[in-house]
Parts: structure tokens; C-alpha cells; sequence
């Protein structure tokens, strides 16, 4: 026991405390740094989480619905004939029959084969670039889901794959919110329209039971801690260290040292090749890391009410609920186009929740350092759409730009994921090219990356 690989896991978000309690359950004495005051990272600003994987949960010794039932989707419309959507199931919010209900459901039932055929490709490492022997079970159990798909299906699948989330939605649904809502979570969390090439990828990513993120946090280091990890909380990283070319440790901002046969970081490749140091780096890989597209487009809100809000043709039973507003296809590809001048759109568009006198929000098609107020005027006048004096009614709003996103949790700038989910830069070629798997160049040196859980996403 006294020779035991010990590891330094930067980062206490979801990616640090799975890779913790991973090594610790393999036997490894770990030590997680995490500058915030509590553990989480961007855990703290999302309202849902995207599974956890079933695979996850068993390995973490967590028991699946720990984090509840899953949640049903109201799509907001601006008439009040808001649909609610339960997986593949549509409705209207009233109970009655929505008219697209089956073309809903057959494309969801598609969307959900082509995401387990790719299943093998999220809940582990990405594939090798170059072919060899260990990777070759998991190339041919990935060749064969794709197989049994049938010839037709692996043509659609890469016909779409390579499109964009606007021509699905328009090929595949009546216009209205059920297809703003496809067109939402194809872009949530990414700086892009849903006319962008490969916006289906990230659709396809979400594709798991929606449930409240309150208590993940908690529950992952808890199980960290359970397997013998060691959290280090207001604890920053100052520097990577370095001996004979190997990471052999941290340096925290008081000075101490924590010994480390490995090093891992959760921080995203950027803010990562600071605590390193180019010199451990060529000028190549130097170039990729600081070329990655990571600009957060995504804002929190909170509006405080006297009284729970009211939004008309909403039961109070669906306040739980996740909220999404984005009234077509063509209102989140308006609300992202001044974003790729710097300007803040006048609709943007949204998902959140009602918590009692609260309303909760994440507002997407944001720029990275949108003013405050201007950010929470644009989000009233959204929602005046659906909910008019809505804005009359508030007590107190609060609201965080990209830009305080990265501040607060150091994600590369506020980028939920940590850099863009494209096809350039994705599996293989993430974050970059020759520094996959989860291998971020000098020896003893990786990216915290788990793949079998996905949070806020």
C-alpha cells in the first residue's frame, strides 16, 4: 500500500470527482484540488442533468434514480398552447392531442437508436487514430451496433450527422415550438445556430432522461470520498511541476507542494498549458491548444418573485417541469446571429424552472461579456412573449455572463463544455489534434475527462 500510485486531480467539477473516484476505486491515493470553497465547478450554475449513465452510477456505487425521476419538457408558445413533451411522447399542455404528436414520436424513437448506436463512442475513450490491437474489440463492437442498424438507418444516420439540427427539424417536423425545441438543444450550451453544420452531434449527446442537477455535486464527491479520495477544498493550482520531463506534481497558490505520479486536469486544455508551461510543450501542440474554440454563448438568470409567477395556459403542476423558450427554428437562429457580431439579440431564447417564488433561467445566444442588466432585460422581453407584465412583477434578478461563468469556475471562457462540440473538434481531434484519449502531451500528464456522465448538458 505504500507503493500506490498517487494522483492529483485538478478540478472538483463533474469531470475532476469521476476521474477521483475512479482512480480511487482502482487503488490509487488521490488528491483532488479544487480552488472554490465547495465542490461542483459548473455543477453549481446548471438547472438539469442529462442522465447520469446507468454504466456510471454502478461504478461510482450510486443506485439508479438517485437523483429522481425524470422531468417532463414544456415548450412555451407564445399563444399559451404550450406543448409538453415527456420523451417520445407531444402533447398540448392541456391534455389534448397535438397535431404533430407522431411525427415526434417517430423521430424521437430514431434519434434514440442512432445514440445507442453511438453509445460506445460517448462511454469511453476515443478511438485510436492509428489502428492496434487493444483497440480493435471496441472498433468492431461499435462497427456492429452500427450494422444492426441496416443499411438504410447508417446511410440516414450519416446523412444527418453531417447536416444541421435546422434541416432535420424541417424535414421531420411541423414548424412551432416542438421543432424550436429540437433546434435548442441541438446549440444549448454551444456558441452556434442550429443552421450550423454538425449541430445534430451535440442533439444527439442529449439524447438521455432529463433530471434535476440539485445534489449531483454532492453525491459524486461523496462517492469520491467513499473510495478514499482526498478533496482539497479552497486549495488553487498555481503550477503544474515538472521532473525529467514528467509531471510529478502540483504546486498550490500557498506554496505547498502535492506529490503526484500523475496529474490530471479537469480545467479544459487552455487554462491547462498555463499551469504547465509552454515549455513542455512544442510550438505545434502549443498552437492547437490555443486555437480551440471555447467561447461560452450561454448566461444564469434568477428572477425573484412575491409570489410564484404565473405564465399563461401553464398549470402550476408543471412548474417543475424544464421550460423551454424557443418558438421556432427560426427564432434561435435569430437570436444567435448578433451574437456573432458581439451584440445581445432582443428575443434570446431559454430553458429554466419555477422554484417556488423563483424563476431560474439559462439563456442561450448570449455574448461572452454581455452587460448584467442588459442580459436580464433581454431575458424579460423574451419571456414578456410568452407571460405579458411578467417583467412588472419582479422583485430582484441576477443575472451572470459568460465571462462571469469563466471567472467564478475557470472554464475556458464560460464554455459549458469546455470547447465546442464540432466535427473538428471531436472525439480523435479533442480537444485537439494529437492530445486525444485524454492525453495532454508531457508523460504523467492527462485531461479528467469521464464519458460516462454527462451534467448540464
Amino acid at each position: 500500500m505504500a507503493d500506490r500510485l498517487k494522483a492529483a486531480v485538478i478540478g472538483a467539477g463533474v469531470n475532476g470527482l469521476v476521474a477521483a473516484a475512479a482512480l480511487a476505486r482502482g487503488g490509487c491515493e488521490v488528491t483532488v484540488i479544487e480552488r472554490g470553497a465547495a465542490p461542483g465547478g459548473m455543477m453549481a450554475l446548471g438547472l438539469f442533468a442529462r442522465g447520469p449513465h446507468p454504466a456510471a452510477l454502478k461504478a461510482l456505487g450510486l443506485k439508479p434514480g438517485v437523483l429522481g425521476p425524470a422531468i417532463p419538457t414544456v415548450a412555451l408558445c407564445p399563444s399559451g398552447r404550450h406543448v409538453l413533451v415527456e420523451g417520445a411522447e407531444a402533447r398540448f399542455a392541456d391534455g389534448s392531442a397535438h397535431p404533430g404528436a407522431e411525427r415526434w414520436r417517430a423521430l424521437s424513437r430514431r434519434l434514440d437508436r442512432f445514440a445507442a448506436a453511438l453509445a460506445p463512442l460517448l462511454t469511453g475513450a476515443p478511438p485510436p487514430m492509428r489502428l492496434r490491437a487493444e483497440g480493435l474489440p471496441g472498433l468492431l463492437r461499435f462497427a456492429l451496433r452500427l450494422r444492426l442498424l441496416g443499411a438504410r438507418e447508417m446511410r440516414e444516420l450519416l446523412r444527418i450527422g453531417l447536416s444541421n439540427a435546422a434541416d432535420l427539424a424541417a424535414d421531420s417536423l411541423p414548424g412551432g415550438p416542438l421543432a424550436g425545441l429540437l433546434a435548442f438543444d441541438a446549440v444549448l450550451g454551444s456558441r452556434a445556430g442550429p443552421m450550423a453544420p454538425g449541430t445534430v452531434v451535440p442533439l444527439l449527446l442529449r439524447r438521455a432522461p432529463l433530471r434535476r442537477m440539485e445534489g449531483l455535486a454532492a453525491l459524486l464527491s461523496a462517492s469520491a470520498e467513499t473510495k478514499g479520495a482526498r478533496l482539497r477544498l479552497g486549495a488553487g493550482a498555481a503550477r503544474i511541476l515538472f521532473e525529467a520531463d514528467r509531471a510529478d506534481g502540483v504546486l498550490l497558490d500557498d506554496g505547498e507542494r502535492v506529490e503526484a505520479d500523475l496529474v490530471l486536469s479537469s480545467l479544459g486544455a487552455t487554462p491547462t498549458l498555463a499551469l504547465v508551461g509552454a515549455a513542455q510543450f512544442d510550438i505545434e501542440a502549443q498552437r492547437r491548444i490555443r486555437t480551440i474554440r471555447a467561447v461560452g454563448a450561454a448566461a444564469r438568470v434568477d428572477l425573484d418573485f412575491a409570489a410564484p409567477p404565473r405564465l399563461p395556459g401553464l398549470d402550476p403542476a408543471h412548474h417543475g417541469a424544464r421550460l423551454v423558450l424557443a418558438p421556432s427554428v427560426q427564432a434561435v437562429e435569430r437570436a444567435y446571429d448578433p451574437v456573432k457580431y458581439g451584440r445581445l439579440p432582443a428575443l434570446p431564447v431559454m430553458e429554466g424552472r419555477i422554484d417556488g417564488a423563483r424563476l431560474s433561467l439559462t439563456v442561450q445566444c448570449v455574448p461572452h461579456d454581455a452587460p448584467r442588466d442588459r442580459i436580464v432585460a433581454a431575458t424579460l422581453a423574451a419571456l414578456e412573449t410568452v407571460a405579458p407584465g411578467l417583467g412588472g412583477e419582479v422583485r430582484h434578478a441576477e443575472a451572470l455572463s459568460p465571462a462571469d461563468i469563466e471567472a467564478m469556475t475557470g472554464a475556458p471562457g464560460g464554455h459549458w463544455h469546455h470547447g465546442e462540440i464540432a466535427l473538428d473538434q471531436f472525439l480523435t481531434l479533442r480537444p485537439a489534434n494529437g492530445m486525444a484519449r485524454h492525453a495532454m502531451g508531457p508523460p504523467g500528464l492527462s485531461s479528467a475527462a469521464p464519458a460516462r456522465i454527462r451534467a448540464g448538458t
